[in-house]
């Protein structure tokens, strides 16, 4: 590993502590999240030449520091924050610490600062944005590139969401016990939807985004090491090891997707795989059952199998029922109809998914057309298959997924008469 990338990796690991340290002790969420961007920034260019300090979250928490100083300093025009900065300085209790003197670890501020993103206050839009900000220090700039907007919509997007902070006067503090399980759900639906969102891009020409899933997995795997007894964390660790371990498998080098029935599976990341099967059986041995729980062992049972006409489609489907139970969605409808046709028949799926039909949830959705395009597919009615992959084409914005969705129609196109010569 070259010095950049180890500096990146640090400065990573470090962004949420160094934040929780200026939020716990100044306040004022969102002059203190800047001021640890600047630090993260400074030493993103300092650290590769002069070398990684001794002492590196204490070097960011002095930088920060001086930098949210500063800061205050500047508004020459109201006296009463310079009165509040001088009195913050003496204090021996408040003083930045020097080389040695960081907080011990069961100071870590990284739990508590990825409650406060996710608070439900703010925007499922908000909170992811960030969440990849503050707590995985990505910059404005690399969070806007992942989500394919112009960085001042996304500079916009993370300002609303300090000042909805700010306003809300919501404290850094870890929620009480009665909020703390729900907020929890609300921490891992972010981490999901970070992950999903790189791991099958919604738009543009790539299907993955590799900074998106790579964070995901980093951030999940410090919350398990925060909350290792908790089932739900493990289980969706779990998930992202054992779904992120058939990326390189999942296109061809041209780009063109690969369904995970036809994947070269000696491509899959074994490394992933032994980890995330050692999770959810880690899970599932001593936890109460949950809906993460339960895709991951799902993705084991992928996983397990040397090749896809190997895997256990019982299996599965029992765990998709049970999960309906547990946590029912359209989007586990949707998985839980192509394992039914795999053990029952396309007819059998395609059933399950007249369910579907009237959710508003899925209304005009493309993977609601792609899977009965695919169940109609197997059933042999190659003409209404074609209309549904293609009506499936129309309906996303990915652009792998429209290159594979209309190969799959083209494959069901009736021959041209008119390419038909005659004897003479």
């Amino acid at each position: 590993m070259n010095t950049g990338t180890r500096v990146e990796d640090l400065l990573r690991e470090l962004a949420p502590q160094v934040v929780g340290v200026l939020v716990r002790r100044h306040g004022q969420f969102d002059t203190a999240e800047d001021a640890v961007q600047e630090a993260l920034l400074a030493a993103a260019v300092q650290w590769p030449e002069q070398g990684i300090p001794d002492s590196p979250k204490a070097w960011l928490v002095t930088v920060a520091s001086r930098r949210l100083t500063d800061q205050w300093r500047s508004d020459h025009a109201r006296r009463a924050r310079e009165v509040t900065v001088a009195a913050m300085v003496p204090d021996a209790d408040a003083a930045t610490p020097g080389p040695g003197d960081e907080a011990p670890p069961d100071q870590d501020d990284t739990l508590t600062l990825l409650f406060l993103c996710c608070h439900p206050a703010l925007s499922a839009a908000s909170q992811l944005a960030l969440t990849l900000r503050a707590v995985g220090g990505l910059t404005t700039a690399q969070i806007a590139r992942a989500f394919l907007v112009p960085e001042a919509t996304m500079a916009q997007r993370i300002s609303r969401a300090k000042q909805r902070i700010k306003a809300t006067g919501i404290p850094f503090r870890m929620p009480p016990e009665p909020e703390r399980a729900g907020r929890l759900r609300v921490v891992l639906h972010v981490l999901y939807l970070i992950f999903n969102e790189g791991y099958t891009t919604t738009s543009g020409p790539d299907l993955h985004r590799t900074e998106l899933t790579g964070e995901a997995i980093r951030l999940t795997r410090a919350l398990h090491q925060l909350l290792p007894d908790d089932g739900e964390v493990a289980g969706l660790l779990a998930l992202m090891l054992l779904t992120d371990a058939r990326r390189l498998a999942r296109t061809e080098p041209d780009g063109t997707l690969v369904p995970l029935a036809e994947q070269d599976r000696s491509r899959w990341n074994r490394r992933h795989i032994d980890a995330g099967i050692a999770l959810i059986t880690g899970a599932l041995s001593h936890a109460a059952l949950g809906p993460y729980q339960l895709q991951a062992a799902i993705a084991a049972v992928h996983a397990e199998a040397p090749r896809a006409q190997d895997t256990d489609w019982a299996q599965v489907v029992a765990l998709y029922e049970l999960l309906a139970r547990v946590a029912p969605n359209p989007v586990v409808t949707l998985n839980h109809a192509v394992a039914l046709a795999m053990v029952k028949g396309p007819g059998a799926g395609l059933d399950l998914l007249t369910a579907l039909d009237g959710d508003e949830r899925l209304a005009g959705h493309h993977r609601l057309d792609a899977v009965r395009a695919h169940l109609l597919e197997m059933a042999g009615e190659h003409g209404a298959a074609r209309d549904r992959y293609r009506a499936a084409a129309r309906g996303t914005t990915s652009i792998p997924e429209q290159r594979y969705l209309e190969t799959r129609a083209a494959r069901l196109a009736p021959p041209d008469p008119g390419g038909v010569t005659g004897s003479g």
